[in-house]
């Protein structure tokens, strides 16, 4: 039987890509388990939206939901355009599950930096998070993976 896809932010499994060069890897542990249950397909939106690694930091302003970096730069263009790359990625793979950074301008679920670049965190989603969400993806963050597995199992 063919094993179902899940779509990764590299970020997440060790690629030194986030805009700082460094990576969030989660542990040897849960990428194996994702492995066990799905082939992992790894992504990282902005680069994919034409952003360079390292990069200045950037958040989405809550009262605009545009991306702004540090430098005062909107670059919302780079962020739609990796939010569509990932998602016909997603659609060309038959992903249905996707495992995202939390807290990204990009990824984030739930919560996101509001903007200000004081490490505020608000209510809302990243560009590429909604992007797939309503294209019917189901999202979760890093601490959700044992939830992933099990939406890819079917439970």
């Amino acid at each position: 039987m063919k094993k179902e896809r899940v779509l990764v932010s590299a970020c997440l499994l060790g690629y030194p890509i986030r805009y700082d060069g460094s990576d969030k890897k989660i542990s040897d542990e849960l990428i194996d388990r994702l492995k066990n249950s799905a082939e992992v397909i790894s992504a990282c939106p902005e680069m994919l939206g034409g952003l360079p690694c390292p990069r200045l930091a950037s958040e989405q302003q809550s009262h605009t939901g545009k991306v702004i970096a540090s430098d005062g730069r909107d670059i919302s263009v780079f962020f739609r355009l990796g939010a569509h790359e990932t998602l016909n990625i997603c659609k060309n793979y038959g992903i249905r599950v996707a495992v995202l950074k939390s807290k990204s301008p990009s990824c984030g679920k739930g919560f996101i930096y509001d903007g200000s670049f004081t490490g505020q965190l608000t209510k809302g989603e990243g560009i590429t998070s909604r992007l797939l969400s309503e294209n019917g993806i189901k999202i979760f963050n890093e601490s959700e993976v044992s939830q992933a597995i099990e939406k890819i199992r079917g439970k």
